[in-house]
């Protein structure tokens, strides 16, 4: 029997640090204004509704114009290469217009006196409340969405691709660990976002939001680049296995009619927007809310915690605790695997120490994918071999519920506490990275036993879809809902009682914490109701993906 590129592990393995290499870029620019809230408020003039309304926009074409459909087609159509690349393209586009948005050439612009004159009321789309834009959002804002929903198609796109080439190189053998733990990896783009992005818009002491943006562009390059060598280990693998990726069957509708028919497939697709539609929108305020619900004391200029150089020193723990942590799932020796525990534990202590000295809410809430990126391996692991995917989901939402409950009604009676508050803040924190871990673990790698393989790239492109329709809602609502439960806070910076500084770190986020715990309550729900129909059906959801 002819050996290929993907019987040998250490290629299988290639391929996946380049194609999560990639989804972690893209993470980092998903994420790339959550830390500087307040700076987009005070320096852009961007309120909590034009914040969100600008961060829903990610999706916006991708739920309204159908796009992630059109990906999917084009994804079973023209096959994974070719749309990772084209993905890649795509992100890079978008990422270049939202970086002109808040640039100072933009500022005073022939651009954005046409951005504040147009795009103030949109036929259809006003009148079904779903705009992306609205009559007074600041013009910066307006084409950053532009841009924003120009790269949600490309990053959307991305996801599913990935999806759909781990499936193709690992099906069959470790597939659930190869997708957890390729977003275990992806996920560190979150922490590295929200350690970074701030001290690029601190830079020498002068704030410019563009600088952020700018260092997420070039991560995007260095993407695209990932997904460019992909294309190469792609096309070497069908020339050896003979399989003609671009010749799959033509895609009918009547495809995702067969999907559609499926309930455990809806099951799915609406846990995965319940799920994720509790995560991803609330990591674009947490730092916002830590700012709002601790009390952080400014930090020396002359100290050196406030030096870009601890901002390197604790990059470089972080890294330390992840790949301790990751490398143990794969350590034979128990000596070895012990003495990697230990090493990850202690480092993440000494990154959450040095958090608390830098005294800034986006230092500690980057712990966020540190215990996903350990424990997500391991889970994957235990599907694989174990089964249990659908309990797993359940225990998810249960942990999902727990940590914005905590946020929105334990944390702030620890306001004043300096060090109270951090340690519920870094417990909580962590606790939520690894419920969300479960998803990756579980909930992806159960897709291929719900459709079949021809028209799975489709699958994870409707999941997507329905996904999309929360991650493009829930920013907006948040916004919406934070300016709307604090109308004094509201009234008094618009009466100029309060500066915007001062207004970016007072909000209240009790109500739109319970917003997100509800989703979580809907999840738990129909994890249960997922067990049952796995049960009665027999999908194998419970069941381990490789047999013994």
């Amino acid at each position: 029997m002819k050996t290929t590129l993907r019987d040998s592990a250490a290629m299988r393995w290639t391929v996946l640090l380049f194609l999560a290499f990639a989804m972690f870029c893209s993470y980092i620019f998903m994420d790339i204004l959550s830390p500087i809230k307040d700076l987009m408020q005070s320096t852009r003039g961007w309120d909590s509704t034009a914040f969100g309304t600008m961060q829903g926009s990610e999706t916006f074409l991708n739920v309204f114009v159908f796009f992630l459909i059109f990906a999917g087609i084009i994804l079973d159509k023209m096959g994974v290469r070719f749309t990772a690349v084209l993905s890649g393209v795509v992100m890079l586009v978008g990422a270049v217009i939202n970086w002109y948005a808040v640039t100072t050439a933009f500022a005073g612009s022939d651009l954005e006196t046409w951005f504040n004159n147009n795009l103030n009321y949109i036929p259809v789309f006003d009148e079904l409340g779903i705009s992306p834009f609205y009559r007074g959002m600041p013009a910066s804002a307006k084409l950053s969405a532009v841009g924003f929903m120009i790269f949600g198609c490309g990053v959307e796109m991305a996801g599913i691709t990935v999806s759909r080439g781990i499936v193709k190189w690992f099906k069959g053998r470790e597939m659930a660990l190869a997708m957890g733990s390729e977003m275990a990896l992806a996920r560190l783009g979150v922490a590295t976002c929200m350690i970074f992005s701030p001290v690029f818009a601190k830079l020498g002491g002068v704030i410019d939001v563009s600088r952020s943006v700018a260092f997420g562009v070039v991560l995007l390059m260095i993407a695209l680049i990932m997904f460019i060598v992909y294309f190469f280990m792609d096309k070497k693998l069908d020339a050896q296995t003979g399989e003609a990726e671009e010749k799959d069957d033509p895609f009918k509708i009547s495809d995702l009619g067969t999907i559609l028919k499926s309930s455990g497939f809806w099951l799915v697709a609406l846990l995965c927007v319940l799920y994720y539609s509790a995560i991803f929108p609330f990591q674009k305020y947490a730092v916002n809310m830590l700012q709002c619900n601790l009390t952080f004391t400014e930090v020396s200029p002359d100290s050196f915690w406030a030096t870009n150089t601890v901002t390197i020193i604790q990059y470089c723990i972080m890294l330390v605790v992840a790949a301790a942590a990751f490398a143990s799932n794969f350590s034979k020796s128990k000596n070895l695997k012990s003495g990697l525990l230990m090493l990850a534990v202690v480092a993440l202590v000494v990154f959450c120490y040095m958090g608390y000295m830098r005294q800034s809410a986006e230092t500690v809430f980057a712990v966020f994918p540190l215990l996903a990126v350990g424990i997500t391996p391991i889970l994957g692991n235990y599907v694989d071999h174990k089964g249990k995917a659908a309990s797993m989901l359940v225990m998810g939402s249960v942990l999902l519920i727990l940590c914005h409950l905590t946020f929105a009604f334990v944390l702030p009676g620890f306001k004043g506490n300096p060090v109270g508050g951090i340690i519920v803040a870094y417990l909580t924190i962590l606790v939520l990275g690894a419920s969300f871990s479960l998803v990756p673990a579980s909930l992806w790698p159960s897709v291929p036993k719900l459709v079949d393989a021809k028209i799975i790239g489709s699958a994870y492109a409707l999941i997507f879809w329905i996904q999309n329709i929360g991650l493009w809602l829930f920013p907006l609502l948040i916004g919406k809902v934070l300016d709307r439960t604090n109308p004094q806070l509201v009234s008094d910076l618009k009466n100029g009682v309060i500066t915007p500084e001062e207004a970016a770190t007072a909000y209240d986020y009790t109500a739109p914490l319970v917003m997100l715990a509800c989703l979580g309550g809907a999840a738990l729900i129909l994890g249960f109701v997922l067990k049952i129909v796995d049960k009665k059906k027999g999908y194998g959801l419970e069941e381990p993906n490789i047999k013994e």
